[in-house]
């Protein structure tokens, strides 16, 4: 079947409509960040650079790193953008931008976040590493897919019991990170936890700064919450979509965090830009022994 070219959108040059991307033009392993910004400084332990384009918040280099090829592209902020980014880099490896249409053989991509965190447990130090083991969505994106067969129901129906979940706000999903590829990040210099991914920074992360939240008591039942031995670890905006998308899609994700805060103690890090560094080698090292 061929996809319509109001669903498959490409530019006049043939690349894909948002990431302005080429198939030619990415590696088979992939570290998103946020901040578009991020990407230079990834890529600026890179022995080599082969091609480099951004539109918008997309910023994509690709080059290598002790003879690895590596894709780094900046996401922006939120799952909305990682449905974005998701569905286009599947479709450079997956659809064929010519006759668009499925290729018959699948290519699964190995897709690294680093990004940066708040912990609201007060035994997770600032300045730590923490690989996301199982993300919990508090958005909707993976609602609008087909993928009850991944989620993890138990889990999502002691949630909404335990938090007494408005039935305004999105059900929350639950889906875990591609286990084999964590095995190759975990050391003893990373923890693993259960990260919640919220839709937004302020209220939906329980800040207050002139609006009063719904729940003013949300973040301590997010730190009291268990699931069998889980526990939520930190909060951040985009890993539960990762996972989602990237299981969904067939491809391998993990999300390593940055913990720059505590929120249950109120710190926030005095050396975050050495911590996202030293997170941005220990990344690039465990890539390279791939």
């Amino acid at each position: 079947m061929t996809i319509a070219a109001s669903e498959l959108i490409l530019n006049p040059d043939g690349s894909i409509y948002h990431l302005h991307l080429r198939p030619e033009h990415i590696a088979s392993t992939i570290i998103t960040v946020g901040d578009p910004d991020r990407v230079d400084t990834v890529t600026s332990h890179f022995d080599t650079i082969t091609h480099s384009v951004q539109r918008r918040e997309f910023k994509t280099t690709t080059g290598t790193y002790k003879g690895k090829a590596i894709t780094v592209i900046s996401t922006g902020i939120g799952t909305d953008n990682i449905d974005i980014v998701f569905n286009e880099l599947d479709a450079l490896v997956n659809i064929d931008l010519e006759t668009k249409k499925v290729k018959d053989t699948h290519t699964a991509l190995d897709i690294i976040r680093i990004g940066t965190s708040g912990a609201i447990q007060e035994d997770i130090a600032v300045d730590s590493f923490l690989l996301s083991d199982r993300a919990i969505g508090l958005d909707a994106l993976l609602h609008f897919y087909d993928s009850a067969h991944i989620q993890h129901p138990e889990m999502q129906k002691a949630f909404v019991t335990y938090m007494n979940w408005s039935s305004q706000k999105s059900e929350p999903y639950v889906v875990p990170c591609d286990r084999d590829l964590a095995a190759h990040f975990l050391s003893d210099q990373v923890i693993k936890g259960l990260t919640a991914t919220n839709i937004g920074f302020y209220g939906p992360q329980g800040r207050v700064l002139r609006l009063q939240t719904s729940d003013p008591s949300m973040n301590q039942k997010l730190g009291e919450f268990r699931f069998r031995e889980s526990r939520i670890t930190n909060l951040e905006m985009e890993t539960a979509g990762i996972y989602g998308l990237a299981k969904l899609l067939g491809h391998r994700a993990i999300s390593l965090n940055a913990i720059l805060a505590n929120r249950a103690t109120g710190v926030f890090s005095d050396q975050p830009s050495k911590t996202v560094g030293d997170l941005i080698q220990y990344t690039l090292d465990r890539i390279a022994t791939m």
